[in-house]
């Protein structure tokens, strides 16, 4: 490993602005066909090729967007089109680049030193810088500030730079520096940033002070914040490159892609448990369904973490069910989704009649909706209305369930008994044969609940919570 300037120099190296330094390798990625921001679904045609484009043209970046959009994500991701080390002189604050020095320190260490002045070595992981933006966050904090201790243990005077405490953004040179939800900076904060954008220096109380910092900045946004706590003031805005619009996940293939990649599922859990894929499908609706119901601040968002919570939830309430009945393995079920309220009600933000009717109200809405929009792409449409003449497919089921005196389906029973309660109902069967004949075997149990549900959610079966389960009888 090259230790000092000598070295390197012989080594043939050369400085690069870290912007450079992204579009090298983000060209070198695309022309080999590499993903430069693996594990991010749904922004292939979209995000993605705008942030190349950004990269591209060396611009600095702000990412708008509601919340769970993987703003933060694709900024770390940008990492990964660093170089994996850089040279740095030793013992510099600010990350100073051996044949491009800019603070005091580095270059009288190297007319000292000369070719023998020692050379550390940055990795990529080390040159990314995150900050919160926060009422709180003072100028000092970014930039930096006179620091009195300094003053007095070097016995300097206030009027000598070298007492400067450098801020984040000094130490962040020649790295990615983040500043998350920008709009919450306050204005006379964003202000100081200026310079630093635009012609690349700071400016620290009255020094006479010029460090042309080698920054690439990202911004993240969400569009809820420019009119609930502030704004990202005019001339800042117009010194960002490139603002890119995120978006959620278009399809349920794609937030199911999410869900699988980010939830927390231990391999125990995964074994144990079994997800039928319609559920999987449903899990994924909710979401959908809450981001267009009228109880729900569409403007806030409904975030993709609420479905990867909703997703561990799940399979732990199946998996809860078969400790407590000493089964080795079980399968997800319908009523199982009660479980997943806790997981909707922290992470939808209601509006005024949501909070009348209550989160957990419209949890279970949501639960409906979503089971009467799969419905119909399984089994025959349901109709509301229908002449008494007329057949229906569910009319033999309908019969056989009041014959029945109904079905009840305990939360936490064992699969034998849960399997024998919707075992009893022939049409049921009769229904799956006919509408999901190429199901697999161990989906049909839910297939059969699912199919309950969606008519007790077109009032043409009533469905009682009890207790420790769920009453699907005769709807008066």
């Amino acid at each position: 490993m090259i230790s000092t300037l000598g070295e390197l120099k012989k080594s043939g190296y050369t400085y690069q602005s870290i912007k450079d330094e992204l579009r090298k390798n983000l060209i070198s990625n695309i022309q080999k066909g590499v993903d430069s921001f693996p594990g991010v679904h749904g922004f292939e045609k979209t995000v993605i090729p705008e942030l190349e484009r950004a990269i591209l043209s060396r611009h600095n970046i702000n990412l708008l967007g509601l919340r769970g959009q993987a703003k933060t994500r694709l900024a770390r991701l940008m990492v990964n089109l660093l170089d994996e080390y850089i040279p740095v002189v030793e013992g510099s604050e600010i990350n100073d680049d051996p044949f491009h020095p800019i603070s005091r320190y580095a270059r009288e260490l190297i007319d000292e030193k000369g070719d023998n002045t020692p050379i550390s070595w940055l990795h990529r992981s080390d040159r990314f810088t995150e900050k919160l933006a926060t009422p709180d966050v003072t100028v000092a904090d970014l930039i930096g500030d006179v620091d009195p201790i300094k003053a007095s243990n070097l016995k300097l005077s206030y009027a000598d730079d070298r007492v400067i405490h450098f801020g984040m953004i000094p130490r962040s040179n020649r790295c990615i520096f983040v500043i998350n939800e920008l709009p919450d900076l306050q204005a006379r904060i964003q202000v100081a940033l200026f310079n630093i954008l635009q012609e690349g220096d700071i400016q620290i109380r009255g020094f006479k002070l010029r460090l042309p910092l080698d920054l690439q900045f990202v911004f993240t946004a969400n569009p809820e914040d420019y009119t609930n706590r502030g704004s990202i003031v005019t001339p800042l805005k117009d010194r960002i490159g490139s603002q890119i619009l995120t978006h959620y996940p278009e399809s349920i293939e794609i937030a199911r892609k999410i869900s699988a990649q980010e939830s927390q599922i231990t391999p125990e859990q995964a074994e144990r448990v079994y997800i039928p894929e319609l559920a999987r499908d449903l899990l994924e609706q909710i979401i959908f369904e809450a981001r267009d119901n009228e109880y729900v601040d569409d403007k806030s968002g409904v975030s993709a973490r609420m479905s990867i919570s909703m997703l561990e939830n799940l399979v732990s309430t199946a998996e809860r069910r078969a400790l407590l009945n000493k089964e080795s393995n079980t399968s997800v079920r319908l009523s199982d989704f009660m479980g997943i309220i806790p997981a909707i009600t922290g992470k939808v933000e209601l509006v005024y009649e949501g909070e009348q009717e209550g989160a957990a109200f419209v949890a279970q809405q949501l639960i409906g909706s979503a089971v009467k929009s799969l419905m119909q792409g399984y089994f025959p449409r349901i109709e509301k209305l229908s002449k008494k003449t007329e057949s229906t497919p569910y009319d033999e089921l309908l019969a056989e369930l009041i014959a029945e005196g109904g079905v009840f389906l305990y939360d936490d029973s064992e699969q034998s008994e849960y399997e024998s309660a919707l075992c009893k109902l022939k049409s049921l069967d009769d229904l799956i044969q006919q509408y999901q004949p190429e199901s697999l075997e161990r989906d049909r149990l839910f297939l059969k609940e699912f199919v309950l549900w969606s008519l007790a959610e077109h009032q043409k079966l009533g469905k009682e919570r009890i207790q420790g389960g769920f009453d699907f009888g005769d709807l008066f």
